[in-house]
């Protein structure tokens, strides 16, 4: 059996190298450049021939990326790569996952599409499963999802004093209870009203939680951060100490990151996106899952 050989699209190379030691692969090599007139050019510079490629590449500004990871998974199996697989911790486009108003594109299903007929298998970390109920129902290629909160959990135990878990929202509140467990401590949900993209209003049930604890704000994604952004601020209002705000995917648009640590917050994400917050490495629990798909030996 050949080496797997690991290729990080641009801005993946710390987790391309997060992952090597746990799959016992090789690095290649790919360059990425734009012509004058804005066409992607693409040249791997590694011998692909016979091998079992792993493609990464996470989908923060999910534009610029996906139509040079779909050259990439093509010219790959034209030069005779055995397998293409892709690596994807975040995975963009699954919050439009119904046609909420007539004539809306459902972009979940047609990125799905694309991968399906781009790659032999996917990997992704806690993707926004709102209607869907895995990942098989829009993609037709075998998929694995990896789910932090063990981690997130660990990271809790490990860094925080006496914790309260807390929860963006009441969907969120099975998965918040997990971590809770997990990280042997309570947990409440806040109660939220969104009177848009960038304004929500919130309260937080069961206060007496919160006494002599530090409160744990615990999201799968920060985007706009309004929310975390809002419960920061009341909790600080009512005499918290420093909220911690710990998410899986920090896309932090709008400067979200800075906002919240000017609103007192720490923030601490998972490095399925390359940002200053990442303090939590996926790399082995998501090498475990490319075993799997990709049956390799452990």
């Amino acid at each position: 059996m050949t080496t797997p050989l690991l290729i990080g699209m641009p801005g993946n190379e710390a987790m391309t190298k997060s992952l090597m030691p746990f799959l016992g692969a090789e690095i290649g090599q790919v360059e990425l450049r734009a012509f004058p007139d804005g066409e992607t050019h693409l040249q791997f510079l590694t011998d692909l021939s016979g091998r079992a490629l792993i493609i990464i590449c996470t989908m923060n500004h999910p534009n610029e990326r996906i139509l040079p990871l779909l050259f990439a998974a093509a010219t790959a199996r034209e030069l005779g790569a055995s397998t293409v697989g892709l690596v994807a911790p975040y995975l963009a486009y699954m919050r439009q996952d119904r046609r909420f108003k007539p004539g809306e594109a459902v972009t979940s299903r047609q990125v799905a599409r694309l991968f399906s007929d781009a790659f032999d298998w996917l990997v992704t970390v806690d993707p926004h499963l709102h209607r869907y109920g895995s990942l098989s129902e829009i993609y037709r290629i075998p998929t694995c999802v990896v789910h932090a909160a063990p981690l997130m959990s660990q990271w809790i135990r490990s860094h925080v004093p006496n914790p309260v878990i807390i929860g963006p929202d009441s969907e969120s509140d099975q998965w918040v209870s997990a971590v809770a467990k997990d990280a042997n401590a309570p947990y409440t949900v806040l109660q939220k009203v969104r009177h848009g993209d960038r304004a929500v209003e919130i309260s937080v049930r069961n206060l007496q939680d919160l006494d002599g604890r530090t409160p744990v704000i615990v999201d799968d994604i920060i985007s706009s951060g309004r929310t975390m952004i809002e419960a920061v601020r009341l909790l600080i209002a009512r005499g918290a100490t420093t909220p911690v705000c710990i998410a899986v995917h920090g896309l932090f648009a709008d400067n979200s990151n800075a906002l919240l640590v000017q609103a007192g917050a720490r923030v601490i994400t998972s490095n399925s996106i390359p940002h200053e917050t990442n303090g939590i490495d996926l790399g082995e629990i998501i090498a475990a899952s490319i075993r799997e798909l990709a049956q390799m030996p452990s």
